[in-house]
C-alpha cells in the first residue's frame, strides 16, 4: 500500500492553500488523511513552521479546515497548519462505531494496549508518524519548529503530547481541553476499553500530574459550555498548575459554548500564542 502522501483536493484561500491528503499509516494500519493550510510563501526555498491542530470527538481532518476561520491568521504569520484525523477508519472493529464518544472518530491520541484496538495508536501517529511523513514529503516544511494545539478531547492530546514531548513542541494551547479525563465519563470510557481497567494502567500525563511543572500554556474555556463542570473540569488543571507554581492563562469566556463558533472567536490569540513562540 502506498505510504507516500498522495493530494485528494485544493482550495485557495488568503493567498495560500488548503490541502487534503491521504496515506497507508503502518503506525494504525489503515489508510488516513489530513489537511493542511499552506501560507503564501515568499520564495521557493522559504521553509514554515507548522502548528498541529488536534480535533475533539465525532470530528475528522475537514473540521477545522472548515469551520475554525484560522487561514487568515496563519496567512499573516506565516504558520503551516496541519489537522489529522481523529482515529483510525474502515478497519471493521466490532463496536467500533457503537457510540459518538468511543471507537472511530474518538481516537483519544494515545496508543491503546488491549489486544481488540490495537490499531487506535494515534500518539504514535501524531508524534512520530505523522511528522517523519511531513518532513520527507514537503520540503517547505521546517518539522523542528512546531507547535501543537486542540479542542475538547484534541485539547487532552495537545496538552499530554507536548508534556511528553517538550523538545518536539515550542508551545501548547487548548480550547476547552479535556483536563482531567481519568476522572470523567468520556476518559473513563475511553481510557477503561483502549487501556484496560486498572487506572494505574493509564498513565495519563495531565492535571494531576507533576510534568505540568513545564507548562506555560494558554487556555480558553466557554461558561455556557455544556460540558464544563462534569466532562472538561478545567478547575482540576488550574489547581495543579496554581501548586507547582506553573503559570497558565486560563480563561474562562463569558456567554461562550464548546462549538466551533466559540473556537472561530478566539482563534487568532492561539494562532498569535504560537507564532511568538516559533519565531524565538
Amino acid at each position: 500500500m502506498e505510504s507516500k502522501p498522495s493530494e485528494i483536493s485544493s482550495s485557495k484561500m488568503f493567498g495560500g492553500y488548503n490541502k487534503r491528503y491521504k496515506h497507508f499509516s503502518p503506525t494504525v494500519g489503515c489508510s488516513m488523511t489530513f489537511s493542511i493550510y499552506f501560507p503564501p510563501s515568499p520564495s521557493a526555498s522559504h521553509k514554515f513552521p507548522v502548528l498541529y491542530w488536534l480535533s475533539g470527538l465525532t470530528c475528522t481532518d475537514e473540521n477545522f479546515i472548515a469551520k475554525s476561520g484560522a487561514q487568515r491568521a496563519a496567512s499573516s504569520e506565516g504558520i503551516v497548519l496541519i489537522a489529522p484525523d481523529t482515529s483510525p477508519r474502515g478497519l471493521d472493529v466490532e463496536g467500533e462505531a457503537d457510540s459518538w464518544d468511543f471507537g472511530v472518530g474518538a481516537g483519544f491520541y494515545l496508543n491503546a494496549t488491549q489486544e481488540k484496538w490495537k490499531n487506535w495508536r494515534m500518539y504514535d501517529y501524531v508524534v512520530k508518524e505523522l511528522p517523519k511523513l511531513l518532513s520527507e514529503n514537503f520540503p517547505q516544511l521546517e518539522t523542528s519548529k512546531a507547535s501543537i494545539f486542540g479542542h475538547s478531547m484534541g485539547g487532552h492530546g495537545a496538552l499530554t503530547i507536548y508534556l511528553k514531548n517538550l523538545d518536539k513542541y515550542k508551545s501548547v494551547s487548548a480550547f476547552s481541553p479535556v483536563a482531567n479525563p481519568i476522572n470523567c465519563p468520556w476518559g473513563q470510557k475511553a481510557f477503561t476499553n483502549y487501556l484496560g481497567p486498572s487506572k494505574a494502567d493509564w498513565e495519563v500525563k495531565i492535571s494531576s500530574d507533576t510534568d505540568c511543572e513545564m507548562l506555560s500554556g494558554n487556555l480558553n474555556e466557554g461558561d455556557e459550555d455544556k460540558f464544563l463542570h462534569d466532562q472538561l473540569l478545567p478547575n482540576k488543571f488550574e489547581e495543579a498548575c496554581k501548586s507547582a507554581n506553573v503559570p497558565v492563562l486560563l480563561r474562562l469566556q463569558p456567554g461562550y459554548d464548546h462549538s466551533y463558533f466559540f473556537i472561530a472567536t478566539f482563534m487568532d490569540d492561539h494562532i498569535r500564542h504560537h507564532a511568538h513562540a516559533l519565531k524565538l
